[in-house]
């Protein structure tokens, strides 16, 4: 699960790299692809903090 997620944030991210360079950090392109790359490394982290409680227990 977490290579799916890595690589689909890797994928969003180049994307919103190159929309950036070809459409400007403004264009609608960008902030939607800039979101989505929110939404996804927001899943991540989500998921590795639910995963170190379970491991370590809360402090």
């Amino acid at each position: 699960m977490d290579n799916v997620l890595l690589n689909e944030l890797e994928l969003k991210r180049q994307l919103m790299i190159k929309s950036g360079i070809e459409n400007g950090l403004q264009s609608h392109e960008t902030l939607q692809l800039s979101e989505q790359v929110d939404r996804l490394m927001n899943a991540f982290e989500e998921r590795h903090y639910y995963d170190s409680v379970t491991l370590y227990g809360e402090d």
